[in-house]
Parts: C-alpha cells; sequence; structure tokens
C-alpha cells in the first residue's frame, strides 16, 4: 500500500535549517540567479546547473535507483525552474529546486512500480516509516485527512532539535541512506540509526496527540 504522505513532507535540511538559525534570508547569488529567471535569462539554468545539479541528482537517484532516469529527472527540473519563474521566486532556491525534483522522481517511481515493487532507497524507506503508524496506517489517508497530517508533520518537525529533524528528513525526505545521513552528519550509522527510532517513536505519540489512530 502506496504511503503517499511522505509526498508532503517539506524539505529542508542543510539550507533551510542552518540559514534560518543564522537569520539570513536568500542568499545573494539565489536571488541574482532569480533575477536571470525573471529577466528570461537562459543562462539561469546553467548557473542552476552548476550549483545544484548535484544535489538534485542525488535526491532523484535516492529515489530511483537509476541514474539514467535520476538525470531525465535533474533535465525536467530545469524546464519546470523555467516554467514556473516567474511568477514564483522561491526563497531558499536550492530546497525548492530539489522539491521539484523529488516530486518528478516520485512520480516516475509511481509509473514505474504500479505493476511491481521497484529498487531504490524510496521503498525501504517507506516501510521503514510506516512503523510509526502501527497497524492504522494513516498515511494511506482522503485528500482532506492527508492535508491535516501534512500540517501535524511539520508541526511536528517544527519542534525537534535541528540535528533530528536534519536526520529525519534527510532519511525520509531525501531518501538519503543510513550509511549517507551518517556521513554527512558526521556521525556512525548506529548513531543515526538511533536518532530516527526515537524520532519515529516521538512522532506516533504526536501522532497519537492529534487524533489519529496509530
Amino acid at each position: 500500500m502506496e504511503r503517499t504522505i511522505l509526498e508532503k513532507i517539506p524539505p529542508g535540511t542543510d539550507e533551510r535549517d542552518e540559514r534560518t538559525d543564522r537569520g539570513e534570508g536568500l542568499f545573494a547569488e539565489d536571488a541574482e540567479i532569480l533575477d536571470r529567471f525573471f529577466a528570461r535569462d537562459e543562462g539561469a539554468i546553467g548557473i542552476c546547473r552548476d550549483k545544484y545539479g548535484g544535489r538534485c541528482r542525488a535526491v532523484a537517484e535516492n529515489i530511483l535507483g537509476s541514474p539514467e532516469d535520476a538525470e531525465e529527472c535533474v533535465s525536467d527540473t530545469w524546464l519546470r525552474a523555467w516554467r514556473a519563474i516567474p511568477p514564483q521566486r522561491p526563497r531558499f532556491l536550492g530546497a525548492w529546486l530539489a522539491a521539484v525534483t523529488r516530486r518528478l522522481a516520485l512520480d516516475r517511481y509511481k509509473a514505474e512500480t504500479a505493476e511491481k515493487r521497484g529498487g531504490g532507497e524510496i521503498r525501504l524507506c517507506l516501510d521503514e516509516l510506516a512503523d510509526a503508524a502501527g497497524d492504522g496506517d494513516p498515511w494511506n489517508t482522503e485528500e482532506d485527512a492527508r492535508e491535516r497530517l501534512r500540517d501535524v508533520l511539520n508541526r511536528f518537525l517544527a519542534g525537534e532539535r535541528p540535528e533530528a529533524r536534519r536526520i529525519f528528513l534527510r532519511r525520509y525526505w531525501y531518501a538519503c541512506s543510513v550509511a549517507e545521513c551518517a556521513r554527512r552528519e558526521g556521525k556512525s550509522e548506529a548513531a543515526v540509526k538511533m536518532s530516527l527510532s526515537r524520532t519515529k517513536k516521538r512522532l506516533r505519540a504526536f501522532l497519537e496527540k492529534e487524533g489519529f489512530s496509530v
């Protein structure tokens, strides 16, 4: 059973947390890139590719497990960005682009796994996160309940310590492996697994408090 609420978890680990913690807004360089988009300067796409291509590629490959499919999603990301900016002007450009890539990769993942269970790290992430839901499985809900759950998840994550939130989002939003999470956090894999386990327990308790059947 597909647990689509993962699509609703907000982006942002390094960029949002660290810049928000420092009280910073939009990086000047990102503002210049967005100005190029608004001026319909196609050079903006090349700059995005150089600056954020690696991040977007990693997001897509974590979900799809295929470098070739991931590259196609990244290419589509630049096209989506060109069509969306303007009128949109993302505050966190890197996180916004990663979110676009993730949406594209999830759409491709769903299409490819409609008749079979596929590869990629995302299946393991779904199974792991399902543990927090218990038998009630609130991840597969009607649209109105899903939107409410999105709000609950946002509030839960906002109340988490930055380190725990980063690890949780890296694992379940960006679909990074435990080893990759550990490398980025400078921690052991055992420490990352412990952090994820504790966060999922807190999430389950939070969901119960909010009236979800878990």
